[in-house]
């Protein structure tokens, strides 16, 4: 009868088993490994990160790169706010936007952070019910404090974990509200969205709003204050907000791509026909001195220099259209349009009727005395 192996046998036998194996692999194909790397496309030496099958991705690649791109644009206006209000040198820049789960946004928060809720709404469509979340490192916020009071151009670095005090609060509360309102600015290209501060939530862990496995999409901006010191602002949009915001950005393209494409000449057209335009006609003009305007009373006739047979000029608007004569209709006083005006080779003023106002010539009176003496 065959020796039975023990379980410390059949370890070190399957070890030899596999040493002589790999060796036997080493020794015969390093060029053939080397080749199929080659030609499969993949590098041994490269990093892969692993797929999380729990947790898919939500967003394609394009949904992200439009929303970089919109933060983009916000830190660039940032920017521009931050340096000329606050009186300092700043580079915002977006370093870092991922998909993740909101558990791991809140477990990332020390014990005395400060996060601002922040109420998302789009005009004629109403607020939207899932909030967005911002938080700034409290160097950034300790330092744009320090200029509105009047300090000198120094960097407060702090501890993560700072705590805010009272007054710190308040200014850390009026920054932020210059921060959200220029957010809405990032997205004025694509949607026409308003961007509110709800509260300040000094303990992050206690946000009920966003569910704690919910997809969430975060944004992260690096701020370089004068070269020395580098601050973070973080954004957490959550994935039901974000695929409320693109469902409408989609909406407007296709509305925008409608219109581009239909013929809208009959809409424009009616619109038109509706459209009241004033009509003058012009009797005539006549230039009277200062003195005789400022004698005119009832009764007084103005010679016009005109027949009455002539015909009367029809403005439309400012713009002389047309030659019509003059009448009644049903006992009202009417014109009928004789002739249509050349616009080319009428050199006619097109203004509106109007009274002309000169200043009266001096009368020679002494000249005149003097003719009679002579001719006496």
């Amino acid at each position: 009868m065959a020796d039975v192996l023990s379980q410390s046998e059949i370890d070190a036998l399957l070890k030899s088993m596999k040493e002589s194996s790999s060796d036997a692999s080493a020794a015969s194909g390093p060029s053939n490994q080397t080749s199929q790397a080659s030609d499969s496309g993949f590098d041994s030496d490269e990093e892969y990160s692993k797929y999380d099958f729990y947790s898919p991705r939500k967003f394609t690649k394009e949904r992200l790169k439009l929303l970089r791109s919109i933060f983009e644009n916000y830190a660039r206006i940032l920017t521009s706010q931050v340096n000329g209000i606050y009186r300092t040198m700043t580079d915002i820049t977006v370093i870092e936007l991922r998909e993740s789960r909101y558990y791991e946004y809140v477990n990332s928060f020390h014990e005395n952070d400060c996060m601002t809720i922040i109420e998302v709404s789009v005009k004629k469509k109403g607020k939207f019910t899932v909030p967005m979340m911002s938080y700034v490192t409290p160097g950034l916020i300790l330092t744009l404090a320090n200029r509105m009071l009047g300090g000198g151009a120094e960097v407060i670095s702090v501890e993560e974990d700072y705590r805010y005090s009272d007054i710190e609060m308040s200014l850390y509360k009026r920054i932020m509200e210059s921060f959200i309102h220029t957010l809405a600015d990032g997205f004025t290209n694509y949607i026409d969205v308003d961007f509110q501060p709800s509260r300040v939530e000094e303990n992050p862990s206690m946000v009920q709003e966003v569910g704690q496995d919910e997809t969430v999409v975060l944004v992260v901006m690096n701020v370089d204050v004068t070269g020395i010191a580098s601050e973070k602002i973080r954004f957490c949009i959550p994935g039901t907000l974000l695929e409320q915001i693109f469902r409408t950005i989609d909406s407007r393209k296709m509305l925008a791509r409608g219109f581009k494409y239909s013929n809208n000449s009959d809409t424009i057209m009616h619109h038109l026909e509706n459209t009241r335009f004033p009509l003058t006609a012009q009797l005539g003009t006549v230039r009277l001195p200062i003195e005789d305007l400022c004698n005119l009373k009832e009764g007084d006739i103005i010679d016009l220099n005109k027949t009455k047979d002539s015909l009367l000029t029809l403005y439309v608007g400012k713009q002389s259209w047309f030659k019509c004569s003059m009448g009644t209709h049903k006992r009202n006083v009417a014109v009928r349009i004789e002739e249509r005006i050349d616009r080319e080779s009428d050199d006619e003023d097109e203004k509106t009727p109007s009274i002309e106002l000169t200043e009266p010539e001096a009368e020679p009176a002494e000249e005149a005395v003097d003719d009679q003496s002579n001719s006496n």
